[in-house]
């Protein structure tokens, strides 16, 4: 239960450096973003940030188009200022200012040519309630623009699960890793869900440059692939809870097209 959760310090880190967290492990399986990729654990380890980093972020060609949406929509200021981050990743109220047509408009721009014959599934999730949050960009765009298609079997699952940004509770902590107890997804032939927690050992660092720090035990962490990018709040993870629910049942229930399904079925 959420409410048993312990506070956690969680992270005021500036948005640059955020940003950096979480874009990192994607890049270095060369996803998304420039290639250098070292780069990117560089300023997320070390704190530093500058004209290099925005440029940087600025090149993730997928999360920049939603910070400036959110930016643009919101009044909230700079892409790059922390709630802006936040929002996107994790979740905040802010998603919830963003007007619905101008984020389908944005969407529209982004993502019709690319998607095809797809597009007007892709168009159904707007009027559905989506938010500019990243597992909109997960469980909403990819399998229409042709990140998905290529794969069969368990291999979109897979990549469904590690795209999104997932949540664990730290259970042992060593060197460059940790045991973390967290909830995948799960097909269950009809919609996605998630499972029962299952523990699984995840990256805290490479050899010794991490993106958080130490982690012990009662931590409650972020997840990006198979990084660890930040401490939670309690804020934070009802936050990225409720956001990620918010879209499965977009996605699941009030899509006459969801994508995963006709992935996965």
């Amino acid at each position: 239960m959420l409410t048993d959760t312990p506070p956690a310090p969680g992270s005021q880190l500036a948005g640059p450096l955020l940003f950096a967290r979480y874009a990192y492990p994607p890049n270095e399986r060369g996803f998304c973003g420039p290639d250098d990729h070292l780069a990117l654990l560089e300023y997320g380890s070390g704190g530093v940030i500058d004209d290099g980093l925005r440029q940087l972020a600025q090149a993730f060609a997928g999360a920049w188009p939603y910070l400036e949406l959110i930016s643009g929509a919101t009044g909230a200021g700079d892409p790059l200022d922390r709630a802006i981050v936040e929002a996107y990743w994790i979740g905040n109220d802010l998603l919830d200012r963003v007007d619905m047509l101008r984020f389908g408009n944005s969407i529209r721009e982004r993502f019709r040519a690319r998607a095809g014959k797809g597009w007007g599934y892709l168009e159904e999730t707007i009027p559905a309630g989506a938010v500019p949050h990243h597992s909109f960009h997960v469980f909403g765009v990819y399998p229409w623009v042709g990140l998905l298609a290529a794969h069969r079997g368990p291999e979109p699952l897979h990549i469904l699960d590690r795209c999104r940004i997932r949540w664990g509770e730290v259970i042992e902590a060593s060197g460059d890793s940790a045991v973390v107890r967290s909830r995948p997804l799960r097909w269950d032939g009809h919609a996605l869900k998630l499972d029962l927690p299952e523990t699984e050992r995840v990256v805290v660092a490479l050899e010794g440059t991490g993106l958080v720090g130490d982690v012990a035990p009662g931590d409650w962490v972020s997840l990006h692939w198979d990084w660890v990018c930040d401490r939670l709040t309690r804020r934070q993870l009802a936050n990225l809870v409720r956001y990620t629910r918010r879209q499965l049942r977009i996605t699941n229930h009030k899509l006459a097209h969801p994508g995963p399904a006709m992935m996965l079925g």
